[in-house]
């Protein structure tokens, strides 16, 4: 089935082949540049020192460059120039902003590079934020997000032009497998990251820097500190809450973003021109198919095809898809009229075999009309010895040598995903902790703050939703043979040692040692305690 997601413009001609050679140089010359630099970089902003702020040029009252009627008729010919007629938030005048503001002006080969990686999805996105009738400003986020890499992975195990941390993205129906990883598929992704910011809006009332500070630092976070002020009697604006270091910066780096692209003549800026044009399509298939294959039948090479589609982690779909690709116009066409004359059975040149009990490669090698030493190689073993449960990549009759290592590597490289091993999302109730939670999965409060990328400290809350990793069909735990683990208690209020002592099959006089105190004194709500549990006993 083919579909246009992309309204036609038909103001200016671009073919395929130039956007795709711009693709290119995105994709890969500035992937080695790092994205991880410019986030870097990025980064960096909320570093610049007063000293250097005072010694920067101000060319904010600088006047507006006079443009001909040629240039004004042409005013949506640049996707610069269509978002910046978009963009309305208010810039306020603080240090904050000014700081953000300052090192992007400082910086224009930074702005133009990420530009270049933007050129091929920019188009869509802000046709999309104009569907749902939401601020311009949000095209600029997956600047600050990522510096517009899709294959952009953050400390957090945050990954995608969007930066989707594992359980957000589950939430929000990006699958993440041993295919395919939604997060980085630019479609899918910004669809979710759409859908996310709305929510948001909605729940912090209509106020988009509390949604923004909310997609970085989470609903919560923010939901508490506006909470706090508004007990202090205090502004809950965005500008008055106590957020993280980042979430500080964020909003201001956005906010200054939005004031440079609107204005760039104010900063002697000459932005890097992206045709406000049509040259990508999509085209949606209803089976699994072989990249390699799909590059044949278009006569497009792999790399590119995966450049524009950077959610495929091997070397085809998933087998429960999807089965989408994000091409240069001509070629969606061509790839959806060839497959559609191709039968189901030629549509893969790999197998991913799942090892049952009784094999041996001998015999799967017989069964796939292949080799024992292709096996191998493809899935780099050594001798005979496979173990039932694991998988086995068999390469087709026309797989190439080269492509036989391109494949293996990828798949050895392949890290296992939540989806597959079968994880679940526990949605924090009223009354929860960390302990009671780790009991009911029987897992350990540390492996929980892991999963989740929270500090041992972390508040949790009703409604959040925390991630519970299973391998094999079983909760992961505490160490085989392992009964004793340490955990950390919360006292509340009302407790007492006799209480807690009780409550984990502990004596009075341990919990005493462990912590060194005295039960004649009192115990005060929050204070922590060490307990050494026995968890065969609970």
């Amino acid at each position: 089935m083919y579909k246009c997601v992309f309204p036609l413009v038909a103001c200016l001609a671009l073919s395929g082949c130039q956007q795709l050679s711009k693709v290119q140089q995105s994709a890969t010359a500035n992937v080695t540049d790092s994205a991880s630099e410019d986030t870097n970089n990025n980064f960096i902003a909320a570093e610049v020192s007063t000293d250097e702020l005072a010694n920067i040029s101000d060319v904010t009252n600088s006047e507006p460059q006079t443009q001909s009627n040629k240039e004004s008729a042409l005013v949506y010919g640049d996707v610069w120039k269509r978002i910046q007629a978009q963009l309305n938030f208010p810039i306020p005048n603080n240090r904050r902003l000014q700081i953000q503001r300052t090192w992007y002006a400082k910086h224009p080969d930074y702005l133009n590079r990420v530009a270049k990686r933007a050129e091929p999805f920019l188009y869509y996105i802000v046709g999309e934020i104009e569907k749902r009738g939401l601020p311009m400003e949000l095209a600029l986020l997956p600047i600050v997000e990522s510096a517009f890499d899709p294959y952009a992975h953050s400390h957090v195990n945050a990954s995608g032009l969007w930066q989707f941390v594992p359980g957000t993205a589950k939430h929000f129906g990006l699958a993440q497998n041993w295919w395919y990883d939604g997060r980085r598929d630019v479609i899918a992704a910004t669809k979710a990251a759409l859908d996310y910011l709305e929510r948001l809006n909605k729940q912090f009332d209509g106020n988009w820097l509390h949604a923004l500070a909310a997609y970085n630092s989470g609903e919560g976070r923010v939901a508490r500190a506006i909470q706090k002020n508004y007990r202090a009697g205090e502004n809950i604006d965005y500008w008055s809450l106590e957020l993280p270091r980042e979430t500080d910066a964020y909003v201001p780096k956005l906010l200054a973003l939005a004031d440079i692209f609107k204005r760039p003549y104010k900063y002697d800026l000459t932005l890097y021109k992206i045709p406000n044009v049509q040259t990508l399509d999509v085209v949606e298939l209803d089976r699994q198919i072989d990249l390699s294959l799909a590059g044949k039948l278009i006569d497009m090479p792999v790399k590119d095809i995966k450049a524009l589609n950077p959610g495929y982690d091997q070397w085809a779909t998933s087998p429960d898809g999807p089965h989408r690709f994000l091409l240069p116009i001509e070629k969606a066409e061509l790839l959806a009229r060839k497959v559609k004359a191709l039968p189901a059975n030629e549509l893969m040149t790999w197998t991913r075999y799942k090892i049952q009990r009784g094999d041996s490669l001998s015999k799967i090698a017989e069964k796939y009309k292949t080799t024992m030493a292709v096996i191998r190689k493809a899935n780099k073993i050594k001798g005979n010895n496979i173990r039932a449960g694991s998988y086995l990549l068999i390469p087709g009759h026309d797989a190439s040598a080269s492509q036989i290592a391109e494949v293996s590597q990828a798949a050895q490289t392949k890290s296992v995903s939540t989806s597959e091993t079968n994880d679940i999302e526990y949605i924090v109730k009223s009354g929860d902790s960390f302990w009671e939670i780790s009991q009911k999965h029987k897992v350990s409060i540390k492996e929980i703050t892991k999963w989740n990328n929270l500090s041992a400290n972390a508040s949790i809350f009703p409604g959040q939703i925390l991630i519970i990793k299973r391998k094999d069909g079983q909760i992961t735990g505490f160490e085989p043979g392992t009964d004793t683990q340490k955990v950390k208690y919360k006292v509340r209020p009302g407790d007492s040692l006799a209480r807690i002592a009780q409550k984990f099959k502990v004596s009075i006089k341990d919990i005493e040692a462990w912590n060194k105190i005295n039960r004649k004194k009192y115990l005060q709500p929050g204070q922590m305690l060490d307990l050494h549990v026995n968890t065969s006993q609970i």
